[in-house]
């Protein structure tokens, strides 16, 4: 499944991230967490269901100019999707 464009990604119900004061930066999902750093923790700050994947990935894009922007954008729409299957987000 490839995110549309469009859509306004946020955490699913009983997924929220730990604290902002604790270190390291954990999406905790029923049953499971996921350390977050670097790419992965901008990309799930941002699922919060005000941006959309085309939000998500211009800023990103520019966060890391220094890499391609075509491979920025299908990293981001492949980590989406992954969250997607794990049941860890929606699409609104």
């Amino acid at each position: 499944m490839t995110p549309e464009q469009h859509r306004k990604p946020r955490l699913a119900p009983g997924c929220r991230m730990n604290d902002k004061s604790q270190q390291p930066r954990v999406l905790l999902m029923p049953e499971k967490a996921l350390r977050l750093n670097g790419p992965s923790l901008e990309i799930v700050e941002r699922c919060d269901g005000k941006h959309t994947v085309q939000q998500i990935i211009v800023q990103l894009q520019k966060l890391y100019s220094k890499g391609d922007p075509q491979k920025v954008e299908d990293d981001i729409l492949g980590y989406l999707a992954l969250l997607h299957e794990q049941r860890a987000l929606d699409f609104e």
